[in-house]
């Protein structure tokens, strides 16, 4: 065979393989430049190709035979010959059940083995008649390349061989699912839940790196999604045009020509554009990585890939190579009402915070990673999961905006003509300023940068140390050596214990023990961390998120600690207030308005005393355990009206509380000392200081006692633990009214 025909026949496996009609055009116009006759012969080769199953599917149904059974026709083998593998015949030890796909050169059958094993897989063969060199090295390159991972995220490869009639094929894991784009638009995911996706697909890609392949193929429809056990899972398909870094995956290693496009324009980096023979490296699938995340994040692809096709090809080239791609959140604001709406609505947000959702980080995480010069991109697929996990635990990112130098670089570059001739004039004058303020930027930016590692550095190790000391307390408080537990962990600053369920346990022991030994600001300090660590579900809302807030609000606030009881109210608003729990409602009300709240903080509250006043209707009086939740809730409600400065309607909330019956004693003298502060301010003084001290005495009997969690009947510690942060400021209040006046409280 000469060379013509090799090439001939090359180029014609090549052009099957790009099914987009446009994008295969230009792919032989640029191949075949020069030799129209070369490039007649490969068009007329691919339309009788193209028309070769209509013809076939024409003479069975002339002949009155069932399409799916062949064999009426001839003999099996003649038929297996003729038109490669059939569903029922088998391959090796697999029996194939149906087609599930095909390409230009591939046949993907869904198979079943039944030994040594009975399961269900995927099998790879390469059609019939298409086992040129270049497609058999290519499938082995695909072969090879699954075979080297082993990775939850990657397909795996669990057998090979050759048909009978000599033609590779390798069996694969049978993925499910649907491309990943359709899976999170079909379930409404927000852009949390597509960014955890996303971090599961950097995972795989940076396996496929460490384990030396280059993917180059990077799009929605080879990365599936499928639930498993109510998890979802991706997984990353097709290394059909995987490339080695470090060696060849198989003997018989095909090389990209120059001048050849291999993958996805809409995906494709610019060095794979650039088709001039440039090594590619893994830098690349990072670029194909950061266009999926702008279409996960957008709906859209930075370069439309219709409009790249039909371009033409040196306009597409340039166009990937030199043109900017649009911020993500730069392209949704130029969007038509009707595609916005449509994009936010299968992000489960409204179109405005969608917008300012992606401005900031996850704009400057998306551009790093689309940068032309590769060299200013993430280097590895983990650094770019790394900085989106940072943004998602709302940490600075390590993704920064260009510097001033570099988009100047950027400007030159986009006007060489008028740059040059005006650089020739200047150069003498200006190069040493910019080469000394380059250094100098450098400079500072390394320093900068070392110290940012050795803080970091730092606190890692201090967090690591603490995570030791909670683990070592857990041993003594399991030993009930208590006071050693506490010992241990006093010295440690707050910010370095971290959300674990170990700790939580830990401090919410070490608070109950601090608090019974009447040590206020130690036990103040034990909850104050004990809120903070018990946050490993942070999607929980219920009663249960906010219950340790009942014992450290109050605490701090006694123990003197405005600024942390500030802190703390703060973050369990941010985190709960759109809880649709109503006792979880209740208690935040409760704890967040112990001291009067700001402008910001009252405007959270709506939603919550919305939440409890439509579940107080639902309960029933004559049921003691209902008449003592539906109090408790009246008076949350009571003591919201007085911080928003609504006296009557305030009272109208106390007197609901009273109708119930069977309240709790802490309610009763919380009612008293409420209504005294309300009678004070409505300057009803005599019957104001007749409630201070029926409130104070109920209080100051209750802490003569020795401190107990008590029960319905006696009142809870949760709920006496309030009081005398209300008898304090309703004694203040009612000091103020001149002496004459303050006859009912002595």
């Amino acid at each position: 065979m000469d060379v013509e025909t090799t090439r001939e026949e090359s180029l014609f496996a090549e052009a099957l393989l790009i099914a987009d009609r446009v994008a295969r055009e230009a792919f032989l116009d640029q191949a075949c430049a020069g030799d129209a006759g070369l490039r007649a012969r490969i068009s007329k080769l691919l339309a009788a190709h193209a028309d070769s199953d209509q013809f076939f599917g024409e003479c069975i149904a002339n002949l009155g035979v069932d399409a799916g059974n062949v064999s009426e026709l001839a003999d099996p083998m003649d038929a297996s010959e003729a038109t490669g593998e059939k569903v029922g015949s088998r391959v090796g030890r697999y029996r194939l059940l149906r087609q599930l796909g095909e390409g230009g050169c591939g046949e993907v059958y869904l198979a079943e083995q039944e030994e040594p094993v009975r399961r269900r897989v995927a099998l790879k063969v390469i059609k019939l008649g298409m086992a040129t060199k270049n497609v058999i090295a290519r499938f082995e390159v695909e072969r090879q390349a699954l075979a080297l991972m082993d990775h939850p995220n990657i397909a795996k490869v669990l057998d090979a061989g050759a048909t009978e009639q000599g033609r590779p094929y390798f069996v694969m894991e049978l993925v499910g699912g649907v491309k990943i784009t359709t899976f999170c638009d079909e379930h409404q995911l927000d852009a949390r839940q597509r960014l955890d996706l996303f971090i599961q697909v950097c995972q795989a890609i940076q396996h496929a790196h460490q384990k030396g392949v280059i993917h180059r193929d990077i799009k929605p429809s080879n990365i599936l999604v499928s639930v498993q056990d109510g998890v979802a899972m991706p997984k990353v398909i097709d290394f059909g045009i995987a490339k080695a870094t470090a060696s060849r995956l198989t003997d018989e290693t095909t090389f990209t020509a120059a001048g050849q496009f291999v993958g996805t324009p809409a995906y494709m980096s610019p060095e794979q554009a650039e088709l001039s023979g440039l090594d590619v490296d893994t830098r690349s699938d990072i670029y194909s990585l950061g266009v999926l995340l702008y279409e996960l994040l957008t709906g859209r692809t930075p370069f439309d890939q219709k409009e790249l096709v039909s371009s033409g090809l040196d306009e597409m080239r340039r166009k990937l190579r030199e043109v900017d791609p649009q911020r993500p959140s730069t392209l949704l604001t130029s969007l038509d009402n009707a595609d916005l709406t449509a994009t936010a609505h299968f992000r489960h947000i409204d179109p405005p915070k969608l917008i300012r959702s992606l401005k900031g980080d996850l704009d400057w995480i998306v551009m790093k990673t689309l940068e032309k010069d590769r060299r200013r991109r993430y280097e590895t697929a983990n650094a770019l999961s790394l900085d989106i996990q940072r943004y998602l635990n709302n940490e600075p990112v390590n993704a920064r905006p260009p510097s001033k130098i570099y988009r100047l670089q950027k400007l030159i570059l986009r006007n060489k003509a008028v740059y040059a001739s005006g650089a020739l004039v200047a150069v003498t004058l200006i190069a040493g300023l910019v080469v000394s303020t380059h250094l100098f930027f450098q400079e500072r930016e390394a320093r900068f940068e070392a110290e940012r590692a050795r803080a970091n550095e730092m606190q890692l190790r201090q967090e690591a140390e603490a995570r030791e000391k909670v683990t070592q307390a857990t041993v003594l408080l399991s030993h009930g050596e208590v006071a050693e537990a506490d010992a241990l962990l006093d010295p440690i600053p707050i910010a370095l214990f971290s959300p674990s369920t170990e700790a939580t346990s830990v401090f919410r022991t070490l608070g109950e023990w601090n608090m019974f030994q009447g040590k206020w600001k130690q036990a103040a300090n034990r909850y104050a961390v004990l809120v903070q660590v018990n946050q490993v579900d942070k999607e929980d809302r219920t009663d249960a998120a906010t219950a340790d807030l009942l014992m450290a609000a109050p605490l701090l606030i006694e123990a003197g600690d405005l600024n942390g009881y500030d802190r703390i109210r703060r973050m369990a608003l941010a985190r709960l207030a759109t809880t649709a729990n109503p006792a979880a409602a209740e208690q935040l009300i409760k704890t967040s308005l112990l001291l009067p709240a700001d402008d910001s903080l009252m405007k959270l509250m709506p939603s919550l005393a919305q939440v409890t006043a439509a579940s107080i209707e639902f309960f029933d009086p004559k049921v003691n355990g209902e008449s003592y939740i539906a109090a408790w809730r009246a008076f949350a409600l009571a003591l919201l009206e007085y911080r928003r400065g609504h006296l009557v309607e305030a009272q109208d909330w106390l007197r609901k509380c009273t109708s119930f019956p069977d309240q709790s004693p802490s309610c009763v003298a919380s009612v008293h000392l409420l209504r005294s502060m309300i009678l004070t301010q409505l300057g009803q003084i005599e019957a104001a200081g007749d409630e201070l001290k029926q409130g104070r005495e109920m209080v100051d009997a209750r802490f003569r006692q020795k401190l107990d969690y008590g029960d319905n009947k006696t009142g809870k510690l949760q709920g006496w633990i309030m009081t005398p942060i209300f008898l304090s400021e309703a004694k203040k209040l009612y000091e103020t009214v001149p002496a004459s006046g303050a006859k009912g409280a002595k």
